[in-house]
């Protein structure tokens, strides 16, 4: 009996994704099947951004396929695998009546319980590790009382640009990016009480032109006010990142935060360990705050761990020179930290996806 694609994608639901529990064609995985007496071609989505986190699923494939044709009793034909990386739209934000972004795929917080932590480092640090696997992405600076991402993205000398009451991003290092510390004077105080914050965070949300993203990533204030609560009330959030520093206090105010976007019922993606260790030049590791504090807390709370970003001297320059981009071609073992931070987001935006988790949060104040 020849095979077919029927056949096929019978095969295909016998491979079982050993997370979610279901078949890959049950997953939305099977991109297209093309049977052709020379061969057969498979395409299947994928959100790895490294071809070899592949390997285990195309050999899994293989051996199936291998399986299938000694049953049938027809000889394997040539088969090409090909993974084709793709974010999917969720349920939710492909309405454009419940999304005011209906081009944005995923929106991302990342917030932290306290500042100094490195938050608004990690937010660069996502986003252009998400961009660099060929992500559409953008990074919303959302922390109104310290907007940093102007320095970090190397924007001082940019001008903002308006097209009739909607404000155009900036892009550089291949993401797009606002904030308001580019709509004020650099020396200027910014004293906000709740609705000027409110109505500051709605008006870069809302009057940019995102275009289509995959994904934004919000850097929010430190703490649990104003604008986490506008986040959660004015976009449907695919999740939320925390980040910690591995000392004690900061898991203290940690805890806080992730207790807040539990109660905005806000999926928390991870956790990540910024200022982890220093490692010398003669290669010694000093824990200088501590060590492993934001895992024993992911751990306690039940929540991800996506990694640690360590104490880096390049961090610094870079960030502070406005070339971040310059961070992943500093140091192997840098670059791997970077790239493992945003590797881990996408895998569990992708898990919850394909779980049918992501959900928009509701909250009523009174």
């Amino acid at each position: 009996m020849a095979i077919d694609e029927a056949g096929i994608r019978r095969t295909l639901e016998t491979i079982i994704d050993p997370q979610l529990g279901k078949g890959l064609v049950t997953l939305g995985l099977v991109e297209k099947i093309d049977v052709q007496p020379t061969g057969v071609t498979l395409t299947l989505s994928t959100e790895a951004s490294d071809p070899e986190d592949n390997r285990p699923l195309e050999e899994a494939i293989r051996q199936a396929m291998h399986a299938m044709a000694q049953l049938e009793g027809s000889p394997l034909p040539e088969l090409e695998i090909t993974f084709a990386r793709k974010v999917r739209l969720t349920e939710q934000s492909s309405s454009s009546q419940e999304n005011p972004l209906a081009n944005v795929r995923h929106v991302i917080a990342v917030g932290a319980g306290k500042g100094g932590v490195g938050k608004s480092t990690s937010a660069v640090a996502l986003a252009l590790g998400l961009a660099r696997t060929g992500a559409r992405v953008g990074l919303l600076d959302g922390d109104i009382y310290g907007p940093s991402i102007p320095t970090m993205l190397g924007l001082e000398d940019e001008v903002v640009k308006v097209r009739g009451s909607t404000m155009l991003p900036f892009e550089a290092h291949g993401i797009k990016s606002v904030s308001i510390g580019k709509l004020v004077e650099p020396d200027k105080a910014l004293i906000w009480r709740g609705p000027m914050a409110h109505g500051a965070f709605k008006q870069l949300a809302l009057q940019t032109d995102w275009g289509e993203l995959d994904y934004l990533l919000v850097d929010l204030p430190p703490g649990t006010g104003d604008v986490p609560l506008t986040l959660a009330q004015l976009l449907p959030l695919t999740g939320a990142v925390l980040v910690c520093t591995p000392q004690r206090v900061a898991q203290d105010d940690a805890r806080r935060a992730a207790r807040m976007f539990q109660q905005l019922e806000v999926e928390i993606l991870g956790v990540i360990e910024n200022m982890s260790a220093y490692t010398d030049p003669d290669g010694n590791v000093h824990d200088i705050f501590g060590e492993g504090g934001a895992e024993i807390l992911a751990q306690t709370m039940g929540l991800p761990f996506l990694g640690r970003l360590p104490i880096h001297p390049s961090i610094r320059i870079n960030l502070d020179e406005g070339a971040p981009d310059r961070c992943f071609n500093t140091d192997p073992g840098l670059t791997a930290a970077l790239e493992g931070l945003a590797s881990g987001l996408a895998s569990r935006v992708s898990l919850l996806e394909h779980a049918g988790e992501t959900t928009r949060p509701t909250l009523d104040i009174s």
